[in-house]
């Protein structure tokens, strides 16, 4: 028999396109100006049925309400508009059955108006396996007692409801039950984020991932808040390990590039911040207003109008437009 593994490596897979877009079920009504997209990518080869199949993609809020959804097949990208910030957790369906499941954490904060979160599937031979399709394996998983797991969507619902105090007490109540549980470690650092007590959040997240080093949303999110509090030199650690655990993440790619570029290491800041627009030319395309600022500075000023240039074919309503169209033609090489 078989069953349907996810293995959350967040892999890039480029080109990919939705089979099925529902625009007025995309968005989330009195949401904010945040999105939330990824690619849906399964290894079919090993599907039983051999048959091309759709998924279906569901964004529920920390209450456990259905925000919205979209039906998905494999190879397909999935897009949920007018997102306002906060934690969600996106589940994935297949013939009625719950296949998957990968939270996500949308914080506020700089270049964040478009986030990705990939999703990579396989089908897998188990002699062991029952029937009934939709056993899940998920390495960012952890496995709670039952009143340690009630605690943690306790939480997640007071967090939702940005009753931020209560969702504090009972994440310090699971963790002082299990100082394991890096995921919960992981909420308590979001939820003092959001109530902007950035000592605690860093110590959080820290914990967090000294739990589980592997974790890439702990490391990510660690890396994001000391940026957040101008400590560019403590946020090379955690967004190189984010980068080496995927290195196709737009985000992690983009704010280590950043974290280098404030620490004047405009080398390695260049890798990066190109990485980071190779995969998300539209999301992350900031990119080349920052190089453009490093080659200025240094009195490069043609490589500077050539990323003003490239800037303006992705954002072409720039309100500032004119004024970078000036300096382009003051400075670009013939």
């Amino acid at each position: 028999m078989y069953r349907i593994v996810q293995v959350l490596c967040l892999l890039l897979f480029v080109g990919a396109s939705a089979i099925a877009q529902f625009p007025d079920r995309n968005a989330v009504r009195g949401g904010g100006d945040y999105t939330l997209f990824g690619d849906l990518q399964v290894d079919e080869s090993k599907n039983p049925t051999s048959k091309p199949l759709m998924y279906e993609i569901v964004l529920t809020n920390q209450g456990g309400t259905t925000a919205a959804r979209q039906f998905v097949s494999a190879g397909g990208r999935y897009q949920f508009i007018n997102l306002a910030a906060g934690q969600y957790e996106l589940v994935v369906m297949l013939d009625h059955e719950v296949v998957a499941r990968q939270r996500v954490e949308i914080l506020p904060g700089p270049a964040q108006e478009r986030i990705r979160q990939d999703l990579s599937l396989e089908w897998k031979t188990d002699a062991n396996a029952s029937a009934k399709a939709g056993s899940v394996s998920a390495l960012d998983y952890y496995k709670r007692s039952d009143n340690n797991e009630k605690l943690f969507v306790r939480a997640k619902e007071a967090t939702d409801q940005k009753r931020y105090d209560d969702a504090i007490n009972t994440l310090r109540e699971l963790v002082a039950a299990d100082p394991h549980d890096f995921q919960a470690w992981a909420e308590l650092g979001t939820v003092y984020l959001f109530k902007q007590s950035y000592d605690e959040s860093d110590q959080a997240y820290v914990k967090s991932i000294t739990e589980r080093p592997a974790f890439f949303l702990g490391q990510l999110n660690l890396g994001r808040l000391r940026i957040l509090r101008k400590n560019y030199d403590g946020a090379i650690e955690p967004l190189t390990a984010a980068v080496t655990i995927n290195p196709k993440s737009a985000d992690a790619n983009y704010y280590l590039g950043e974290a280098y570029l404030q620490i004047k290491k405009g080398s390695k800041a260049v890798v990066y911040l190109e990485e980071a627009m190779k995969i998300d030319p539209v999301g992350k395309a900031d990119g080349h207003l920052r190089l453009a600022t490093l080659y200025n500075a240094v009195g490069m000023k043609d490589k500077a109008a050539l990323q003003y240039e490239e800037f303006l074919k992705v954002k072409p309503d720039y309100p500032d437009r004119k004024k970078l169209e000036e300096y382009i033609a003051a400075n670009k090489k013939p």
